[in-house]
């Protein structure tokens, strides 16, 4: 069977995760230089073949110093692990979308299910074929070596352990 090749827009993608701060809040983060690609063989991306990284330099909190405390050793150490990547493949069961696979950071690999939300697929007004998702998943941050940690005077965790991935990703079909 022959696959088409889709790549990320970045222009009209994003990349973000939520963390609870002081189990009070929640901090928003974005990755601002990503890319990726899905092989893709069906019309409803069943089976792809979906690989992306993100360059950890390019995190985003809204706040300079906290950005950097997350590129050090404490967290991405993104001196020694400047990318984070994951390769995966889209299941379609019955109109729910899942997809599987191996995620890396610092280092470490661990297989995650991520759910997907398939938009559909749609012409733009410049004759690209594109197609939308939204991605969604939890993780443990500790699993992938990212284990800085601190408690309050109070006794509150300063991190929370769980990390929230949201991944609004929009493709474009090539030639």
């Amino acid at each position: 069977m022959s696959t088409t090749k889709w790549i990320i827009d970045p222009t009209h993608s994003e990349v973000s995760f939520k963390v609870k701060h002081l189990v009070i809040s929640t901090v928003t983060g974005y990755f601002r230089k990503f890319e990726g690609s899905a092989e893709v063989g069906s019309e409803d991306f069943n089976g792809a073949k979906v690989a992306f990284t993100a360059d950890i330099d390019s995190i985003d909190t809204n706040q300079t110093d906290r950005d950097n405390h997350l590129k050090s050793a404490d967290f991405f150490d993104a001196g020694n692990h400047p990318k984070l990547s994951f390769e995966g493949t889209l299941a379609n069961e019955g109109g729910d979308y899942t997809l599987k696979g191996d995620l890396t950071m610092r280092g470490t690999t661990k297989s995650i299910d991520l759910s997907v939300d398939f938009g559909g697929v749609v012409a733009d007004p410049y004759g690209q074929t594109k197609a939308g998702f939204e991605i969604e998943g939890k993780l443990n941050r500790k699993d992938f070596g990212l284990s800085w940690s601190a408690i309050t005077e109070a006794g509150s965790v300063v991190v929370s352990d769980q990390v929230r991935l949201i991944l609004s990703v929009q493709l474009v079909k090539q030639a």
